[in-house]
């Protein structure tokens, strides 16, 4: 494999068109996703989902990427265009959004595998050689060029992204790949109850992870099939994946970290308790996700915010924060913040207590609230005096969601505050 010639990456780089499934309800995330697309969530500190996979797309040397939206765009639309439209298109480089617009059917986009039908017309007028298809709501920093040599060194047709996970890790939960010694996919199972196990690695296999290669040509003629087909349901993993094996070389590539070989980070926080779980992760010491080398960088929309603010320095009212992560346009006045998240313009105020939370933009906490083990989204109010997180059964009588695990979620709709601004 030829990964490490700059020069040949490049050029396979160069002939692959990104396509970015973006219109994802994230329906497991409740009231957090009632007003916008689970890739315009917010993650991090100071990004959203969608701007993982993009950034690997830009990092890797792929320039040309179209976003596919559709449920409650509207964030996620004003996120693209703020944070990811400077690319010059006489360059050769785009981020182009591509709502559903009916253009193959009158209707919307009914699976993976139709909603890149309906783009058909888009993608041949630019002529790719390999098409690249990508979840738009997961976590992860991968470098695509190895698996684009590995899917064009090894004849395939299509390669899938995997990762080696414990087979009772991936029961119920992932879509399967089923390999032969040398990582060709010979059977596929979706989200089986006993999944297959890799060869010479008894208990574990191979999930897939939503991301795949496509050899433009075979791309167009599969979806072609699946557009004739009236029993399909016109997903990848579920009808064009079962389908192609049995005929075709179908590649397995395992997603590794590449200096250590171990499995590579990647979070789907497809449910509140994942999403809470990998936003505290980023607050331990050395967390699994490194959000701070320099040699490959989560872009993101910037705004133009002062530095985070500390104010008080008594004994019993002090500004701080200890294992925490605090964006810009952050107030903290006289208020403890332990191993929590803090995103842009948060503001919380004298005497409050903040510990295991994530705090979404322009929220504000006023005096002596007490929080812990909570999700505030974006522009709550909570009002002073407030306890949330300490008595699950008290939080529910609030209108707060509780999750099995303990985490409260907290809404301006919960509060009786206006919504709609995501």
């Amino acid at each position: 494999m030829d990964y490490k010639n700059p020069r040949y990456v490049s050029r396979i780089t160069k002939d692959t068109f990104a396509l970015v499934l973006a219109g994802g309800k994230g329906s497991r995330l409740h009231e957090l996703t009632n007003w916008r697309a689970k890739p315009a969530l917010y993650f991090g500190g100071k990004y959203r989902i969608i701007d993982f996979p993009l950034s690997n797309c830009v990092n890797s040397g792929i320039r040309r990427i179209g976003v596919l939206t559709q449920y409650k765009a509207h964030s996620l639309v004003r996120h693209l265009m703020s944070g990811w439209g400077h690319f010059r298109r006489e360059l050769g480089e785009f981020v182009e959004i591509m709502p559903a617009s009916q253009r193959y059917s009158e209707d919307w986009y009914l699976g993976t595998a139709d909603a890149i039908y309906q783009n058909l017309d888009i993608i041949h007028a630019e002529m790719p050689k390999y098409v690249m298809i990508l979840s738009g709501d997961h976590i992860y920093k991968m470098d695509y060029g190895p698996m684009l040599v590995a899917h064009v060194e090894s004849g395939a047709k299509m390669t899938v992204s995997c990762l080696e996970v414990p087979t009772e890790e991936a029961a119920g939960a992932f879509g399967v790949m089923k390999v032969d010694e040398n990582n060709r996919i010979i059977g596929f199972e979706e989200k089986p109850a006993q999944p297959s196990e890799i060869p010479g690695q008894p208990g574990m296999t191979l999930a897939s992870m939503g991301n795949y290669v496509f050899d433009t040509e075979f791309l167009f003629e599969q979806l072609q099939i699946d557009a004739a087909d009236r029993n399909s349901t016109r997903d990848f993993g579920n009808d064009v994946i079962p389908r192609v094996v049995d005929e075709h070389h179908i590649l397995a590539y395992p997603f590794r970290d590449m200096e250590t070989g171990a499995r590579a980070y990647w979070r789907d926080v497809g449910t509140l308790d994942s999403f809470w779980e990998a936003n505290m992760e980023l607050v331990r010491t050395t967390p699994s996700l490194d959000m701070y080398g320099p040699d490959w960088p989560i872009w993101t929309a910037q705004s133009q915010l002062p530095p985070a603010k500390f104010v008080f320095n008594s004994d019993e009212r002090r500004g701080m924060a200890v294992d925490s992560m605090v964006s810009g346009g952050c107030i903290i006045s006289g208020a403890h913040i332990n191993r929590s998240i803090l995103f842009s313009q948060v503001h919380v105020h004298s005497y409050s207590e903040i510990d295991n939370t994530v705090i979404l933009p322009r929220a504000s906490i006023e005096e002596n609230c007490r929080i812990r083990n909570a999700i505030i989204d974006r522009g709550c109010h909570v009002p002073a005096g407030s306890v949330i997180g300490y008595d699950s059964e008290q939080d529910r009588k609030n209108g707060f969601r509780v999750t099995d695990k303990g985490v409260v979620l907290v809404t301006r709709g919960m509060l009786g505050q206006p919504e709609g601004f995501a």
